[in-house]
């Protein structure tokens, strides 16, 4: 039995978003493997310094280190943590999340060849991460998608008589709650029926700057706060159109969850969006940060109900390549020491 450390943040009890790092070390487990996690502290110096403990103390018939990787601060942690773990002689794997890890390593070369360069080999979520490092030159890179157990995700073909928006994900600026509130505001004002549903925890403030936002322009949303997996599926078999704004983002697990549910997705055109979302075909893309867009978007496809079905059917498909039976496989290629 093959042993992993996987370094990430395990924050859920933290009220925070769940992560890769939940999702795949209880998949991998559940595959034969043993799999330690790290870290859970809630505090970023004591987070850092627990995991490289783990690594320390688990050194010892250790195969691989898989290291949660992001463009944020965090992008440090996996400098510390991919270092520690040559100078231990373990093989380690960066998982690539965030589009915006192209900029890191534009802006941070030194860092980014002492992480990437020496890695056992880095994995992509989506082939526009995997273009954007062998444009830098990490040949060493791979695509392995993010995944869902298809199984919780029962697909339903819905109505839109009444426009029922849903937008999942954390409450960061990032990811631009505002526009959700924009694009509601628009059909209001056009005297459409809609309303808007937004999931999901405070990041850096967001949250609240969307509450106040929404009262300033007198439209009502529903703010759930963060939401578990099952408690969020459930809810959105109240809703038909799934919004997704954000003006940065790579493979987003929140929209494959939307298609395979068989919610009509509409996404801002950004980052590894066009290589999940084939447009007017599993569902469409706008200009980023452009709410007139979306609301034009919206109101066009939601008077055509055989078109949304048609995308929503054909999204539903794709989003069954993301299952887990799948990529299982070639996580498993990688674990076996051949290439993908």
């Amino acid at each position: 039995m093959k042993k992993l450390l996987y370094i990430g943040n395990q924050l859920a009890q933290s009220n925070k978003t769940v992560t890769t790092i939940d999702t795949l070390s209880r998949l991998l487990t559940n595959s034969g493997y043993h799999v330690i996690t790290a870290s859970s502290k809630a505090n970023k110096i004591w987070r850092l310094l627990d995991m490289l403990s783990r690594i320390v103390k688990h050194r010892k018939g250790l195969d691989y280190v898989l290291i949660d990787t992001y463009s944020t601060d965090n992008f440090y942690y996996a400098v510390c943590c991919g270092s520690l773990s040559k100078w231990l002689g373990i093989k380690y794997v960066p998982i690539l999340h965030g589009g915006n890890l192209p900029n890191r390593l534009k802006h941070t070369p030194r860092l980014s060849k002492l992480l990437f360069n020496c890695a056992y080999i880095n994995v992509a979520p989506s082939q526009y991460t995997q273009s954007n490092f062998e444009a830098f030159g990490y040949s060493n890179t791979i695509c392995i998608p993010n995944t869902i157990e298809l199984s919780n995700y029962p697909f339903e073909l819905r109505t839109t008589k009444v426009i029922k928006l849903l937008w999942v994900r954390s409450f960061s600026e990032i990811y631009n709650p505002k526009l959700a509130v924009d694009i509601l505001k628009i059909l209001k004002d056009k005297k459409i029926s809609a309303e808007l549903c937004m999931v999901g925890p405070e990041v850096d403030g967001s949250l609240k700057s969307t509450k106040d936002y929404a009262e300033s322009l007198g439209v009502q949303v529903t703010f759930t706060g963060k939401l578990s997996k099952q408690e969020w599926i459930d809810l959105s078999k109240n809703y038909n159109i799934f919004i997704n704004t954000t003006n940065v983002d790579n493979m987003p697990v929140s929209v494959i969850e939307a298609m395979a549910l068989g919610l009509f997705v509409v996404s801002t055109d950004v980052g590894g969006m066009p290589f999940l979302i084939e447009n007017h075909k599993t569902g469409i893309l706008v200009k980023p940060n452009d709410a007139q867009a979306f609301a034009n978007t919206i109101m066009k496809f939601s008077e055509n109900t055989s078109q949304i079905e048609n995308m929503t059917l054909k999204a539903r498909e794709a989003a069954e390549q993301y299952a887990w039976k799948n990529v299982e496989k070639q996580w498993l290629k990688v674990f076996n020491e051949s290439q993908v």
